[in-house]
């Protein structure tokens, strides 16, 4: 229960996201032309900013996480050879 009780998280302010210069910009300009707002479409903004805004390449999605599996592989290699050292028969 509780879960975290009184612990703060640092939420971003509402007001940093800007729709302007986002492909989100289109569906404002779309809506107000139908004379609609859509209210929460800054939190979608986001997604076009900072990291997110650059698109995955390939490179990035087939090596993500290959360092950290690298260096997995030697240390559990390592510990093998430590536990059970190769055994070494001349015929």
């Amino acid at each position: 229960m509780g879960h975290g009780a009184g612990t703060k998280v640092d939420m971003p302010d509402w007001r940093i996201w800007k729709v302007e210069g986002t492909p989100l910009q289109t569906v404002q300009e779309r809506l107000a032309q139908r004379g609609l707002r859509d209210p929460w479409l800054r939190n979608e903004a986001w997604r076009y900013s900072g990291a997110f805004a650059r698109p995955p390449t390939v490179f990035n999605v087939v090596f993500r996480g290959f360092g950290f599996g690298l260096v997995a592989c030697a240390v559990a290699v390592g510990v093998e050879y430590m536990l059970f050292p190769p055994k070494k028969n001349h015929h």
